[in-house]
């Protein structure tokens, strides 16, 4: 390998060669180091983990092509994130509309109708009256107030808002909710106030739950019956803020059922968590034509609550590019003096620049009332009717005035009655909503399981897209890699060397050794283990027992330290947990919403790994991966990741399974592990490769078989059975 065996003309390659050659002179004392004792890599990865504190930017691409592909890639990501892709089965909604309240102008009905089987989703229906033709249809999800669609400010906080111009009269300023679904029905549009989960009539999973769960429970945390937030919940993708999510996007399927609504004309607003499920439901479904999330987009706190938060979502990537994925169509922000207060300096001129990119540089406003604390108030809410007229054109003069109502209590807005009766929830409720989401996507996966050609390709296209978003890395291009040398050795009838492979892209290095035959035959073995690059030598810095008989047949071999492994840590011990955030609440999503799993991290280091023997200099014509330990779930989900031929995988699973893993701090967690077949699912992705796979039963890997044999490789999956050893894996290798 031309660039292993050039010299490093830096002090650093110098100080190790020198130090590390006495090493080799002194009787091979010790397996090489990379870097100095006690120096760690300088690599990314190792500053404290980002939070939902962190700051958000949006880096606005040169070309519309290059934001039109960024956008499908988050679209993606948060979609998967959301435990909804696929798409769960849109089942019949069964809505029911009862108890209408007829106003001058406007009426109310009560609605529930559900989104899942015996999930009920429930809210408000707002018409105008003496309306003819079609009507614009608006989705108010109403965010973090107290009661949600119940809310009453008080007579006396009312009165101090009126005071300071927030609001103009008594009943708008106590129930700001309502006043704005009665406006938007005055103004001529249908409207539908809906309950987020935990709030109003929704109580099936409990408010304590859904936006102040803190502390994990073990007895929901089984790979049979789990519950939300589990690590099991977790490793399918399950969250709060998916079932909301997903709460939605049902709720503009029955807005758009009603026979008056106008398709072409629907919009969505909300404010604070409201204003959250507003960018989330614009980004991912093409029916929103327009949309005014208030007081929650910037590029500072992303949004505090557990129904705000899912693993994966915000993974480089946040609020104010969540909000962009909604150009060019119309969109309206307000600001506010809490953490949008920066939103006019930072996040909103790029949000411009994107719009400008799009062609439509007038359909992006932010209307920024620093002036007052985090709010929907009466002059954000004009600021939303001007938006909503002009552009759904409704010819309403300007401005556009909103006038006193009587509002209405608890007793006459509640869905629930004598006739209605609630349904069930509690923690039973909640383990059969998880199995049957559960059931509902491994049904859909059964369905398109490779079986052809064409059931390959949809195979990939939805279980190789849901890998994509939680690996979150694609294979390194040639240009992202480069590696500095700080030890040759020449050690007889082989080399040793070592030296530091850099990922310049994302600012990741990985101490990483090799022990080469001086009669190569152009292969590779790159060796993963849970005791990093030391694994491939003995004590005494001689090859191992497996890499001198590799080499005796002419094979390179090769060890890493993945991300805190050997010279990653001060002690050489590996990673026990992985790092949580600063935030005392248990929740997986505060952590792997904004970072990669250790697991993930160290599927990145792989590929780095192999980026760099794929594009060396002097092209090795092939290499394999060998996990014979702990490391094999890292090697299966990056073998799920790697483009092309020329890298074969041999590995020993040991029958693991990401749904078996009940601590979401595990160092074998995955956010979305379990989710698209588990480890045989990350496997099924890998048909570039020979694979010779043990750990596993004829049955447990039918799927892998399954789709090898669809992709024409029948003859390129060895089964090596439940037991494996070493030995093993080298005949195969050196067959």
């Amino acid at each position: 390998m031309n660039r292993l065996f050039s010299c490093s003309t830096s002090l650093f390659g110098l100080v190790g060669l020198l130090a590390l050659s006495l090493l080799a002179a002194a009787g091979r004392a010790a397996p090489p180091r990379v870097l100095p004792q006690g120096q760690l890599p300088k690599d990314a990865r190792l500053g404290p983990p980002k939070d939902l504190n962190g700051y958000f930017p949006l880096v606005v691409p040169k070309t519309k092509e290059e934001w039109e592909a960024r956008a499908a890639v988050v679209r993606r990501q948060m979609l998967v994130s959301q435990g909804l892709w696929p798409l769960p089965a849109k089942t019949p909604l069964n809505p029911v509309i009862h108890g209408l309240i007829d106003r001058e102008d406007y009426t109310i009905e009560k609605v529930y109708f559900q989104s899942m089987p015996g999930f009920f989703v429930t809210g408000s229906l707002y018409r105008p009256k003496n309306k003819s033709g079609k009507a614009p249809g608006v989705l108010s999800p109403h965010g973090h107030w107290a009661d949600g669609r119940f809310h009453d400010a008080g007579r006396q906080n009312t009165r101090k808002e009126i005071v300071k111009g927030a609001e103009r009269f008594e009943d708008g300023g106590r129930s700001p909710l309502q006043s704005r679904q009665v406006q938007l029905a005055r103004m001529g549009c249908v409207v539908f106030h809906y309950d987020m989960i935990g709030y109003a009539d929704s109580m099936q999973l409990s408010f304590d739950l859904v936006h102040r769960f803190g502390k994990q429970r073990p007895e929901l945390n089984t790979p049979e019956n789990w519950g939300l937030f589990s690590p099991q919940a977790e490793s399918h993708l399950q969250s709060a803020m998916g079932l909301q999510t997903w709460n939605s996007l049902r709720a503009l399927d029955f807005l758009l059922s009603l026979p008056e609504v106008d398709p072409a004309r629907i919009a969505v607003s909300g404010a604070s968590g409201g204003g959250t499920q507003t960018f989330m439901l614009a980004a991912v479904d093409p029916r929103v034509a327009l949309a005014f999330p208030a007081v929650m987009v910037s590029t500072a706190m992303q949004g505090g609550c557990t129904c705000e938060n899912a693993s994966c979502l915000r993974v480089e990537t946040g609020n104010i590019e969540i909000a962009g994925l909604f150009a060019p169509k119309p969109l309206g922000m307000t600001a506010a003096d809490d953490w949008t207060r920066e939103m006019k300096t930072k996040g909103f001129p790029e949000l411009q620049s994107l719009y400008e990119l799009m062609g439509a540089p007038k359909n992006v406003e932010l209307f920024n009332n620093t002036h007052f604390g985090h709010n929907y108030n009466y002059v954000s809410r004009s600021a939303f009717y001007s938006f909503l007229n002009k552009h759904f054109q409704l010819g309403l003069e300007e401005p556009v005035v909103e006038e006193d109502y009587r509002r209405l209590s608890r007793e006459e807005l509640t869905v629930w009655d004598a006739e209605h009766p609630r349904p069930p929830g509690g923690v039973e409720f909640e383990r059969k909503l998880a199995r049957y989401w559960h059931d509902d996507a491994q049904q859909q996966l059964a369905a398109i399981a490779p079986k052809d050609s064409a059931s390959l390709a949809k195979w990939r296209e939805v279980v190789g897209g849901g890998v994509a978003a939680i690996v979150g890395r694609d294979f390194p291009k040639a240009d992202d890699v480069e590696f500095e040398k700080s030890e040759k050795t020449d050690l007889g009838d082989y080399f040793r060397f070592a030296g530091i492979v850099r990922n310049k892209k994302h600012g990741e290095e990985l101490p990483m050794a090799f022990v080469h035959p001086k009669k190569w035959n152009k292969q590779i073995v790159l060796w993963l283990s849970e005791r990093g690059k030391s694994a491939i030598f003995g004590d005494d810095g001689s090859p191992s027992p497996e890499a001198r008989r590799l080499m005796d047949e002419g094979i390179s071999v090769a060890g890493i330290d993945l991300l805190f492994q050997g010279e990653f840590t001060s002690d050489g011990q590996p990673a026990a947990k992985n790092r949580a955030v600063g935030n005392n609440r248990e929740f997986a999503g505060y952590t792997y919403g904004y970072n990669h799993a250790l697991l993930a991290q160290r599927a990145h280091d792989v590929l780095t790994a192999l980026a760099f023997i794929r594009y060396d200099d002097q092209k090795a014509e092939g290499v394999t991966v060998v996990a014979l330990d702990g490391t094999a779930p890292i090697a299966a989900v990056a073998a799920s990741r790697v483009s092309g031929p020329g890298v074969d995988l041999a590995i020993d699973t040991h029958g693991f399974r990401f749904i078996q893993v009940g601590d979401y701090l595990d160092t074998s967690f995955l956010p979305g592990g379990a989710k698209y077949g588990d480890i045989p699912g990350f496997l099924s992705l890998a048909t570039d490769a020979k694979l010779w796979l043990a750990g596993e039963t004829a049955e447990s890997a039918a799927l892998v078989k399954s789709t090898f044999a669809a992709a024409g490789k029948p003859n390129e999956i060895t089964l090596a059975g439940e037991k494996a050893t070493a030995s093993a894996v080298i005949d195969w290798l050196v067959k």
